[in-house]
């Protein structure tokens, strides 16, 4: 199963969130503390201490938003019903509009 280190404060992760749901994709889970230095465990399993971080089935290692969005598009097949989900996204005004990435 997928695992998503991420924080539900962040658009960053809130857009990966979206397409893993969009995509009708079950996945876990793994919160990280607020502060990136905090993150020994996450930096210890990933090698990275920024999110979103995606554990894809077989341990590959994906970071970064668009990074984790361009692997799902290459590797997930999308179903009639993202569309629909895009859709009530956008129609209750929660489709991420992302700033930059530091």
């Amino acid at each position: 199963m997928l695992e998503l280190y991420q924080a539900e404060w962040c658009p960053h992760s809130h857009a990966v969130r979206q397409r893993l749901t969009e995509l009708g994709v079950e996945w876990r889970s793994k919160p990280v503390e607020a502060e990136p230095a905090d993150r020994a465990a996450m930096r210890e399993a990933t090698g990275h201490d920024v999110i979103p971080v995606l554990v894809a089935d077989g341990g590959a290692v994906v970071a970064g938003t668009e990074e984790i969005l361009e692997h799902l598009d290459r590797t997930v097949d999308e179903p009639p019903e993202a569309r629909r989900h895009r859709a009530q996204a956008r129609a209750h005004g929660v489709y991420p509009q992302l700033p930059r990435e530091t």
